[in-house]
Formats: structure tokens, C-alpha cells, sequence
């Protein structure tokens, strides 16, 4: 298709050198993708400039050059006058305005959930995902455990970790729209938002969860970090507050531009939905929420307290979309788990394996509260350190796990390039008189190998912390990594249990409570 640069809107050109609408067949950030007539716009990075590979953009056929440095685009024209090279101020948003072009508009096709919050995005992201889902609107998901479809997982390379970037958005989008979706919610990072990746998207809903440290290693300051999650609701129709969140609650109802939905589980905050009474029973949990002055029993095949919070912003979503209450309520109990959240295996001698990428001091304080409230004889618990992320938050880590568990392995996620000796020091750090027996493990499959190796019967082994993408990140290096095929060799060559006994319950449905 022709791409007119200076028609769209949003992207203005400063200035534009050769052909005005050039054929473009594609677009992409990364010169390595570059085909014949694709636009390639070159992004600063913290590591990298995309300006220093324009030549080889144009080796491989690119028909349009988009970037912010004048000098280098006039030179490139000079000697390549039939290529379009476009000036603007920021490649990153004019990027994200051209795919969303190049891709025809396929977001306003969709009903759009984004989800931020420092801790729970999967886990709500995937619940609205079944949710809609189950109430028949077919709705795909973007996030942390990869881009689904609403049966599938889609066969696509994931660019960063969480949110990708916006040209591989409006992509899926596109698909979405293609295969005859009518929604799509996804994980909404504070990285994305500063970096422009969901720019020019309007959100039908924003949602969220809760606002703690993390991220420093980028934002370098809470303000930033805050300022960049902020920038969501700016763009979104409705938004749903979670107002038990002293962190950013007050920040969003101050700074949402329209409708605005709040969630709590404290009925003196007039909150619109409030949630209560939380029960565990042998297929999942029981809560109450109260809801334009009426109270309805929700029953849903989950674990964990703080997912009923999880599971009520869900709700809310639905209602902002005119949803009776009643019928949402009735298809609760067929509600799925997040992959690794709250995520149970059923082991030998009745053991129970919790999967559950708490990678926050708040997030591994509220797993190793509720998974005590399994039955059990020991609890053991591997907490790790990530390498590729602030230093300062790991003995945080340490502090929040001390007298939690009967036995603590300490171990590493994604060294990068640190020494994976010198990121568990650091964790280390944080214990002030531990108690409980500390093993260290200087890779994740060591860890998660020490923690089955010191469970015994009836014990429970919680797996916490995160694996990228099923990855370790080692060097620059993503090297594939499993827990669940971990666990499986472990008890194959322990001779413990055959494949053939061996249960993978992903839907955490734990027949034992």
C-alpha cells in the first residue's frame, strides 16, 4: 500500500526527503526485518541507535527511512534519492501512528481492556480474557505468557518481555480482527507507555491493579515510574480503580479523562463494587460482592485471596460494557488460571508444587500468605534475584520471604550479565536472623532441583519469581527454561512416579483442601 507520511495524523513530518507516499509492504524497527519496500524507522534505545543501521535497511530494500536526525537522513538522500526519508520528533510515536495506518485502523474494530499495575496484570489481563470469552465476546490477550487468541496461543515472536512494541500490536490486532474477534485486552507496562508503544490507541477500558516499587533500573525515580502508568487512563473511556491501592488510587481519579468504575474490598471506601467474606473449598473460592446495592455470591475454580480482587476488576470490565451483573455471575465457575499464577502440580506423597512468578516484594508477601492456607507439613520456597533488574529491590525480596516458609532456596533469574554469585549476595542481604534453613542455587534449575529435593510428603514447594518468555536470560543469551519439565525429570529420575501418574493441574483445582 502507499504510505502518504504527511497525511497521518499525528505523525508530521518536520520534513520529508524523495517520493511523498512511497509502496510500502511492510514496517519494522529492526533492520534486521527489513524486506523489499518496507518502512524502517530508526529508534534510540538505551544500548542502540537505529540510525546506525539505515544502510543496511536500504541494502535490503527498504522504501522508506523515517528517524530524527536530520544530518543523517539528508546524507542518506544524497546518495539514495529514490528512497522517502521522513524527519519527525519522536520515531517512536510516528511509528506506532504509521502501523496503526499501514494495519487499517484494525483497533477501532476491537473493544480494547489495557492493564497496569506493578503487580497483576497476567493474572487480570487473563481473567478479562476468559471472562469475555465466556459471555461470548471472542477476545484475544497480549502479555506476559505470550498472544492468544481466545482458544489459542498464536504462533508469534514476542519482541519485549510484557507489551510489545506498537508495530507488532496493530499486527495482532490486525489478526484479531481477521479471525473474527470482537475484543482484546492486554498487559500494559509503565516501559511501553514511556516508550510510546501503545500510542494513539484509545482504550475502551483501563485498568488498575496497584502501584509498588520496581522498574527502577529504568525509571530511576517512583515519580517517573508513576508519571508513565498515569499515561494509560489519559487514553481510555473507562477506568477501573482499584482504590485499596494507597499508591497511585488518588493519582488515577485526579487524572481520568472519563468514566470511572472503582473496586475495593473496604465497604467504607464507596467503592462501586466491594468484595468480602473470601472462602476456600476444595474446587476453588467463594466471595461476595456487592453491586448497586444488591449482594451476589461469586464462586469461581481459583486460589488466593487477592485474587478475588483480580477476578472483581474483571467484572467491572464487563459491566462498563453494559453486562447484567447476573449474567456474569453465572459463568464465573468455569473461569480459567493465569499460566505460572497460583499454578498447581500434583506430585508424589501427596506434595503439592505451587508455580507462581511473584517477582516483587509485594507479590512473593501475598503468595506466601495464601498458599499457608493449603494444608500441608512443610512449606519450601525458592525466591530469586533478576539480574536484569534493579539491584536495590533484592534484598526487599529476602525481607518479605523471612519466616514464611520452613526452608528458602535463593537463586537467580535472568543474570544477564552479572554475576549470578553476586546477584544472590545481594538478596542475601536483606535477611536479618533467619530462622528457617537457607540453601542458595546459582541458576533457576538448580533452585527449583534443591527446593524438590529437601520437599517430602505432604510438603508444599512454592516456585516463585519469573521466567521470561519460557527463558532464562544469560549473556544477551534467552536459553529455554521449563519448571514444569524440571519437576517432570526430576521425579522420572527419582524413580518416584512414572509419566503415566504424573498430573500437571493447570487450573489449580487442588483436590485435596
Amino acid at each position: 500500500m502507499r504510505i502518504p507520511f504527511d497525511q497521518i495524523p499525528a505523525v508530521s513530518p518536520i520534513s520529508l526527503f524523495g517520493p511523498a507516499s512511497p509502496m510500502v509492504s511492510g514496517v519494522t524497527y529492526n533492520s534486521q526485518m527489513v524486506k523489499p519496500q518496507f518502512a524502517f524507522f530508526a529508534i534510540i534505545g538505551e544500548n542502540t541507535d537505529g540510525h546506525a543501521y539505515i544502510e543496511q535497511a536500504i541494502e535490503s530494500g527498504a522504501a522508506a527511512i523515517v528517524g530524527t536526525d536530520e544530518d543523517v537522513l539528508r546524507s542518506f538522500y544524497g546518495h539514495f534519492p529514490s528512497v522517502t526519508f521522513v524527519l519527525v520528533e519522536d520515531s517512536r510515536e510516528a511509528m506506532a501512528r504509521v502501523a496503526n495506518y499501514f494495519y487499517g485502523n484494525a483497533q477501532d474494530r476491537l473493544i480494547k481492556v489495557g492493564v497496569t499495575g506493578t503487580n497483576g496484570k497476567t493474572t487480570v489481563a487473563t481473567y478479562v480474557q476468559n471472562l469475555f470469552n465466556l459471555l461470548h465476546i471472542p477476545c484475544g490477550m497480549l502479555g506476559t505468557t505470550g498472544i492468544w487468541k481466545a482458544n489459542e496461543k498464536m504462533d508469534f515472536d514476542k519482541s519485549t518481555p510484557t507489551t510489545p512494541m506498537s508495530v507488532d500490536i496493530h499486527h495482532i490486532f490486525h489478526e484479531l480482527h481477521r479471525t473474527h474477534h470482537e475484543a482484546a485486552t492486554m498487559e500494559v507496562s509503565s516501559i511501553a507507555l514511556d516508550q510510546k508503544r501503545v500510542a494513539g490507541i484509545q482504550f475502551d477500558i483501563a485498568i488498575h491493579t496497584n502501584f509498588s516499587e520496581e522498574h527502577l533500573e529504568y525509571h530511576k525515580t517512583m515519580e517517573h515510574y508513576k508519571q508513565s502508568k498515569l499515561l494509560l487512563f489519559q487514553q481510555a473511556a473507562v477506568s477501573i480503580v482499584n482504590l485499596d491501592d494507597a499508591g497511585m488510587a488518588e493519582d488515577i481519579l485526579k487524572s481520568a479523562s472519563q468514566r470511572v468504575i472503582t473496586y475495593s474490598r473496604n465497604f467504607t471506601s464507596d467503592a462501586d463494587l466491594t468484595w468480602t467474606d473470601c472462602h476456600h473449598y476444595e474446587q476453588g473460592m467463594l466471595f461476595t460482592i456487592y453491586y448497586g446495592g444488591k449482594k451476589y455470591t461469586v464462586s469461581v475454580p481459583l486460589y488466593g485471596e487477592y485474587n478475588a480482587g483480580n477476578v472483581t476488576a474483571a467484572i467491572a470490565s464487563a459491566l462498563s460494557l453494559g453486562i447484567d451483573m447476573e449474567e456474569i455471575v453465572s459463568v464465573l465457575p468455569n473461569m480459567k488460571q493465569a499460566e505460572g499464577r497460583f499454578q498447581v502440580i500434583h506430585a508424589p506423597d501427596n506434595r503439592k508444587i505451587v508455580i507462581d512468578y511473584a517477582h516483587t516484594p509485594v507479590a512473593l508477601d501475598q503468595i506466601l500468605t495464601e498458599v499457608r492456607h493449603i494444608p500441608h507439613n512443610r512449606l519450601i520456597a525458592m525466591i530469586a534475584g533478576i539480574g536484569i533488574r534493579h539491584f536495590g529491590k533484592m534484598p526487599k525480596m529476602a525481607r518479605a520471604a523471612e519466616g514464611k516458609a520452613d526452608a528458602l532456596v535463593v537463586t537467580v533469574d535472568h543474570p544477564g550479565y552479572h554475576d549470578p554469585n553476586d546477584v544472590i549476595r545481594h538478596v542475601l542481604s536483606g535477611f536479618n536472623e533467619p530462622k528457617e534453613l537457607i540453601m542458595t542455587a546459582e541458576t533457576r534449575k538448580e533452585g527449583v532441583i534443591k527446593a524438590l529435593e529437601e520437599s517430602g510428603s505432604n510438603d508444599i514447594v512454592l516456585l516463585t519469581s519469573g521466567c521470561i518468555n519460557g527463558c532464562q536470560i544469560v549473556k544477551g543469551h534467552y536459553i529455554p527454561h521449563s519448571d514444569e519439565e524440571i519437576i517432570r525429570e526430576f521425579f522420572r529420575i527419582s524413580n518416584k512416579v512414572s509419566n503415566s501418574h504424573y498430573k500437571v493441574d493447570t487450573d489449580s483445582a487442588l483436590s485435596s483442601i
